[in-house]
């Protein structure tokens, strides 16, 4: 995350904001995956992965204590590696943590898995 007056996330970082399929007061924990300065909308509009709490799926991915580089979430989480998203900078409420690259890249790697 940069130290600007309007933050712009960096990937890695998970943020805390709006899930548009849990309906208008819904919110959940997303790791950023890009957002690139030399792509259009850098700041305004981010690709992400979900995190959730749930660990009866097949597939999702682990995210030890060991795996924050800073903050964390209240739960233990895992990433879903094909729950896909882009979300707008007007949606994330507030910053939450920042992963390690080894976790980010195997997050990565299982996403382009499930779109082959």
């Amino acid at each position: 995350m940069t130290d600007e007056s309007a933050p712009i996330f960096e990937p890695r970082d998970v943020v805390y904001g709006d899930d548009p399929f849990k309906g208008d007061e819904g919110a959940r924990p997303w790791l950023i995956l890009s957002n690139h300065e030399d792509r259009p909308f850098h700041g305004e509009q981010y690709i992400v992965l979900t995190l959730t709490s749930k660990s009866w799926m097949e597939g999702l991915i682990d995210i030890p204590e060991a795996s924050w580089l800073r903050g964390g979430t209240p739960d233990e989480s895992r990433v879903v590696p094909w729950g896909v998203q882009s979300i707008g900078h007007e949606d994330i409420d507030f910053w939450q943590g920042r992963l390690a690259d080894n976790l980010v890249d195997n997050a990565t790697t299982a996403l382009v898995d499930e779109l082959r």
